[in-house]
């Protein structure tokens, strides 16, 4: 694949392997062929407002129990197969595993994802343990670098082993003031009922255990960017449906750290305003209360009934999404699903393929879904979708742009939302022939000042309050079908 690439003219990838290959160059300056892209003069970035998360990820760190024990299983398979096995390479196996389980059980336990603030802390309490993982990650690659007649892949488990042993020490001891370190806590758990599925490499050796991960990402990637990517190239075209908010383009050139750029509006060649109906109850309660799930759940019905199902109902949480999903149950007289109650390329091929289903889904249903025709003909979603003011990466940002003379509510969480909204209602107009009902059934949208920000950036869609005028919609669209 190397070779086919560095022979041809366009190469077609994802975000993620061409962050994986810059970061893989930019950790082996020295080497010139590290990497598995070959050199370009121009790059088009489709969907390019996921730039910003996906090079933090891949500039940033992240290291845990999952990667010691992959580590350690595949220096065992390697050396079965070749019949390298000695008790030397046992001991070293052996102490990386119980140096690893020892470590990651001392760490901070929360739920989810959380700042690690008290590393100082943690570390004068339990630097014994750390500096014992430290050694036996060395000692690892030591034993594997004096194998006798040894093949290639030693060498590559051997570098692994020291990667390990240097991306530890700096989520652990860096001070890098452009850099959050956090923690993060995931539970491989099947769901309940859910049909049998080949497993992940992370599930299948997860254990039905907690796995943790260390992390440490950049807080701003726009100077990395400007310095590793953007200034080396000859040209750069940033392209998605999504990109503008208020109608330019201020905010993903910030973030992007994007200098003397040309810039172009294209207008959509979709009917908007005959093709979308835009519903906010003016009434009900501001969704961060506790009423707001009782009548939010009676709403929806109401919705599903006028558009006969056909929906995606989409939720910023898991927690209001099995909320409202329970009340609906046995009312609605629609097949339902559940994103968690199967695969979700399965969940898309149960709703493409029944009638009426509507479809209860979180973020991951928010964009990159398609699916035309008649079988979507709404998408309601319950709240504007901000990200969580708790998630470490969101404070860490959120308290650079403050400190820095900056409003973080206005020049990044409400950008970033209007961004996300847009994704959410794009599920629903993806062909000319496509009508339907969007509903937000949060009327901040109307009653805040930065409501306005969102409205502006949306497609010109027919907008109501007014619930007899989505009946009289979907009352054209049947007189039409």
């Amino acid at each position: 694949m190397r070779r086919r690439a560095a022979e041809s003219d366009i190469i077609i990838v994802n975000h993620h392997l061409f962050f994986a290959d810059l970061s893989i160059k930019l950790q082996a300056e020295d080497a010139p062929d590290a990497g598995v892209l070959p050199e370009c003069a121009a790059v088009i970035f489709d969907e390019a407002h996921e730039l910003e998360d996906i090079a933090g990820n891949y500039f940033g760190i992240s290291v845990g129990n999952l990667r010691m024990d992959e580590l350690t299983r595949d220096v065992e398979h390697l050396l079965q197969r070749e019949k390298l096995y000695t008790p030397q390479m046992s001991g070293a196996i052996q102490s990386v595993r119980e140096r690893s389980q020892l470590f990651f059980s001392l760490l901070p336990a929360h739920d989810g994802r959380f700042a690690f603030d008290s590393r100082r802390e943690f570390l004068e309490e339990n630097g014994e343990e750390f500096l014992a993982l430290n050694q036996s990650l060395h000692r690892l690659g030591a034993e594997l670098e004096q194998l006798p007649q040894k093949p290639e892949e030693v060498f590559t488990l051997a570098r692994r082993a020291r990667e390990l042993q240097v991306q530890l020490r700096f989520v652990m001891e860096s001070e890098d003031p452009n850099t959050v370190y956090w923690i993060e806590r995931r539970a491989f758990r099947g769901a309940p009922g859910a049909p049998a599925r080949r497993k992940s490499s992370d599930e299948r050796h997860a254990g039905g255990r907690t796995n943790v991960f260390l992390q440490a990402t950049p807080i701003e990637v726009g100077q990395i960017l400007r310095e590793c990517l953007w200034s080396k190239l000859e040209t750069s075209v940033l392209t998605s449906a999504t990109l503008a908010v208020g109608g330019g383009f201020d905010y993903i050139r910030q973030r992007l750290g994007l200098d003397h750029v040309r810039e172009l509006v294209v207008a959509s060649h979709f009917d908007y305003e005959s093709q979308a109906i835009l519903y906010v109850p003016p009434d009900l309660p501001d969704p961060r209360t506790p009423e707001f799930a009782a009548e939010a759940a009676g709403l929806v019905r109401r919705l599903l009934q006028i558009t006969r199902g056909r929906a995606f109902v989409l939720f910023t949480s898991y927690k209001q999404m099995n909320e409202i999903y329970e009340r609906l149950l046995g009312l609605l007289e629609y097949p339902m699903l559940k994103q968690g109650d199967a695969p979700k390329s399965a969940l898309l091929e149960e709703f493409r393929l029944t009638p009426n289903a509507v479809l209860f889904g979180t973020s991951s249903f928010w964009q990159g879904v398609d699916v035309q025709g008649e079988q979507l003909s709404c998408v309601i979603i319950d709240r504007l979708p901000f990200a969580v003011p708790s998630d470490p990466v969101v404070a860490a940002r959120v308290k650079a742009i403050d400190a820095g003379g900056g409003n973080a509510f206005f020049e990044y969480q409400v950008p970033s939302a209007v961004i996300t909204l847009k994704q959410g209602f794009g599920r629903l107009i993806r062909s000319l022939h496509d009508h339907g009902l969007l509903a937000l059934l949060d009327n901040r949208i109307l009653k805040k000042q930065y409501g306005r920000v969102f409205v502006e950036s949306l497609p010109p869609y027919s907008r109501t309050t007014d619930l007899k005028k989505v009946e009289e919609f979907f009352g054209r669209m049947s007189d039409d079908v």
